[in-house]
């Protein structure tokens, strides 16, 4: 909201400086962004007026025009259109700086001759005084502009550029800044006196208003004024508007966006004689209406939205933009002024969805006093009677069916202690809240009843008058003290802490974390289950968001197609979040899951050093081992099956005697559902909930060997369906047996057909003494005896 200091100062005497004036306001809550000097640069630049005009003796469409500027008169050549004897103009001197009308750089103005002439200085436009874009005549002066005072004395001005908080809609208007300076300067606001000359016949014998839903117009009010004439609104109000940041058109509509600005409320005028029926209805649309707005667009309705019609048609988007059927026109004679009350929901939807922002809709969003719609009809009707000649019918109409009762809110004087921790008397809250305008008065010792002004409406209970007490008093006076009583205890969240650990250790081992929709398409569902029950939201946004989802993998699956398309090297992702399993006549079960894919390159360059493989199932099992090794759980990979993993190629993981997730290989038909064509895709999914009371347990303390260890390597065929996992466990029983790794797995032309060879490299170490070769002999001879009659395992020659 841009303030202009001279038009505030119409409503509050101002005496402090325009910086610390901003200062207080930004501490009060209402920030000012930037302070703007209009006039500022405007040296050299003074009040003239036009005394004589020549024709150029050299140019058929150049003036010589003589300026008297007080202490001397000067001649300029000039092409400007509008230029007439008598009037008064700016006028800059050779040396003042202004904008260039057709570069629009600053430049400093120097003497010159055109075509033969010498030319003193230059009248100005607005836009080379940097006004406003109108460039195509001289800038006219009123005719109290003083001849030769500095132009920036007589048209100076300070603009606050103030960013309001959403709940203060007040405080969008001049009026409500100047409450808000009253109340932090200690002085009294003043409000325009409303008085105008009205007609015999009251306005409703003219016009009848009709509300269908009070919860989306609360009140409606109307006035009609006859006999306007359309023309350009006064100086002073065009003046008043440019410094505010909008566009003067005619004096009907600058009259509309003028109280608008000053009262907050915004307002509409209708073309009388357009309205059907002389009737005002305000209702939804009808399925299939349409509108052309004031910009000239046709606006499809829909049924959930607010407009203004007569008795046959919508004649305006309710608290958007009017209709162009009801434009006011050159021609028009009579208005119809509207001022009105409106669902602040409603009204942002209708201008979201349409995209159809304005000045009247950002008011409405933010809830405006019912109570305010009169009062700015009454002042817009006293400036259209002032400024159209017109004449105002009797009375206004007035439907108000959304009206409520309020009272007083209580204040206990405790309640002010605790919360601000300031011990104030009872009068020094009074004397608060009589300088922002609530009444008060004692309801015991120290509590009070306060009642609340109409124009805020963002007061509702007792803490926001105690809010108000710290605005009006100053943050900085409330006192800097020490905790009292105990800190509190750190609230343990154990399924959050885990969440943390396991998305560091999935960064840590080279995976990237991606967050996914928690809503899907059914589409999308069904390509990673044929039979899921998913839910279905009530309000779904889109098809592609309509279900509830039942699995981690669709969103995976398809950041990971996404990526390959543009992307060669390794993609490594997971997500750790919910998915929801319905539950009978129950809201869905919410369960953590994490789920990660891993596919392409091992590496991503190939070197000397390794050869250019694409990951596989060991890979993404070394990264499940890493987690569960971290987080000292004991896991086993046991054959299993998935609908959309290889069969032979999938295992189920358990711990704890419980099933917790699944790895494997995808499927290359799952693969093509999702136009994934890297190969292989490893998938695995571990589920959180089952996670979580396995873990917790505490480290033991094993000292450091202070003997020597020995590394033996054991390779031993076996057939092609025994588990590497279930030979290492054997292993790792015998006592000397420290540490146990696979590290080579061999199927081909060295192994009798259908066996495999395993190569483990064997740690044997003793905490008590320096192993012999005949000890640890003796042990590798043992285990091999073990694994022939368990696992009829031979020694690979």
């Amino acid at each position: 909201m841009r303030i202009s200091l001279k038009w505030l100062k119409d409503y509050i005497d101002l005496t402090l400086p325009v910086a610390e004036l901003a200062g207080k306001l930004t501490m009060s809550g209402n920030e000012v962004g930037s302070i703007e000097k209009i006039g500022g640069d405007w040296d050299n630049v003074l009040i003239g007026r036009v005394t004589a005009l020549e024709k150029h003796p050299n140019a058929d469409r150049l003036l010589l025009a003589t300026v008297d500027l007080g202490a001397e008169s000067l001649t300029v050549v000039t092409g400007a259109p509008n230029l007439r004897e008598g009037q008064k103009v700016p006028f800059a001197k050779v040396g003042a700086e202004l904008i260039d009308g057709y570069t629009g750089k600053r430049s400093r103005l120097k003497p010159v001759k055109i075509r033969g002439v010498s030319s003193a200085g230059m009248v100005c436009s607005e836009k080379e005084l940097g006004l406003s874009d109108q460039h195509e005549g001289i800038m006219v002066l009123p005719e109290d502009a003083p001849v030769g005072r500095p132009l920036s004395e007589y048209l100076g001005d300070s603009v606050l550029d103030i960013k309001t908080t959403p709940n203060r809609s007040d405080c969008l208007s001049v009026i409500g800044i100047s409450r808000e300076v009253a109340a932090l300067t200690g002085r009294t606001p003043r409000a325009p006196e409303i008085s105008y000359r009205e007609g015999d016949e009251p306005a409703g014998k003219h016009i009848s208003v009709e509300i269908h839903d009070p919860a989306f117009c609360s009140r409606y009010c109307a006035s009609l004024v006859t006999g306007v004439k359309i023309g350009p609104s006064p100086y002073w109000m065009q003046e008043r508007l440019l410094a505010s940041g909008m566009r003067p058109i005619s004096n009907i509509v600058d009259i509309t966006n003028y109280v608008m600005l000053e009262y907050g409320q915004p307002l509409h005028a209708f073309d009388y004689k357009e309205i059907k029926g002389k009737k005002i209805v305000v209702r939804l649309a009808r399925e299939g209406e349409s509108l052309y707005t004031l910009d000239g667009v046709k606006r499809d309705l829909e049924p959930d939205m607010l407009v203004i019609a007569d008795e046959k048609d919508p004649v305006a988007l309710a608290g958007v933009m009017g209709g162009a059927e009801t434009e006011v026109i050159d021609t028009t004679m009579s208005i119809l002024l509207e001022s009105a009350n409106f669902n602040g929901a409603s009204i942002r939807r209708t201008s979201t969805r349409l995209n159809l922002r304005s000045e009247a809709s950002s008011r409405f969003e933010k809830g405006l006093s019912p109570e305010l719609a009169p009062i700015a009809l009454r002042r817009a009707t006293q400036l259209l009677v002032e400024l159209s000649g017109g004449q105002a019918a009797r009375g206004i109409v007035d439907v108000y069916p959304g009206r409520k009762e309020t009272g007083p809110l209580l204040l206990p004087g405790e309640r002010v202690s605790r919360i601000l921790g300031l011990d104030l008397s009872a009068d020094q809250v009074q004397h608060v809240f009589s300088s922002l305008g609530f009444e008060s008065r004692r309801a015991g010792d120290n509590d009070l009843l306060v009642t609340v002004p109409y124009w805020r409406t963002d007061i509702r209970i007792a803490d926001d008058l105690v809010e108000e007490i710290a605005r009006i008093r100053g943050y900085d006076e409330i006192p800097t003290t020490m905790l009292r009583g105990a800190v509190p205890e750190r609230v343990s969240w154990p399924m959050l802490d885990l969440k943390g650990r396991v998305r560091d250790l999935m960064a840590a081992s080279g995976l990237y974390e991606i967050i996914t929709y928690s809503l899907v398409s059914k589409a999308v569902l069904e390509k990673v289950s044929r039979h899921d029950a998913s839910m279905r939201v009530a309000n779904p946004m889109s098809q592609e968001q309509e279900y509830l989802r039942t699995s981690l993998r669709p969103g995976l699956l398809g950041t990971l197609a996404s990526n390959q398309r543009h992307d060669s090297t390794s993609l490594r992702f997971f997500e750790l979040g919910r998915i929801y399993v319905p539950r009978d006549r129950d809201l869905p079960d919410e369960r953590e899951m994490l789920a990660a894919v891993l596919a392409g390159p091992r590496h991503s360059q190939s070197s000397w050093v390794s050869a250019s493989e694409n990951m596989d199932f060991f890979d993404a099992k070394g990264v499940l081992e890493t987690i569960f090794d971290r987080l000292r759980i004991r896991a086993a990979f046991e054959p299993g099956e998935d609908s959309i993993l290889l069969p032979g190629r999938t295992a189920a993981i358990s711990a704890g005697g419980d099933n917790i997730g699944v790895i494997g290989e995808l499927h290359p038909k799952t693969a093509a559902l999702f136009d994934i064509s890297v190969q292989p895709v490893i998938l695995f999914e571990l589920d959180m909930q089952r996670l979580l009371p396995l873990t917790g347990q505490t480290a033991k303390y094993q000292p450091v060997p202070r003997f020597p260890a020995i590394s033996r390597d054991l390779a031993l065929v076996v057939d092609a369906g025994v588990a590497a996992g279930k030979v290492q466990e054997a292993i790792a029983t015998f006592p000397l047996v420290s540490e146990v790794r696979l590290f080579d797995i061999y199927s081909g032309d060295q192994v009798p057909a259908g066996k495999k060879s395993l190569a483990f490299s064997i740690r044997y170490q003793s905490l008590e003494r320096t192993l012999t070769d005949a000890e640890v002999d003796n042990t590798q001879k043992r285990i091999v005896e073990r694994a022939r009659s368990e696992f009829s395992a031979t020694l690979r020659g």
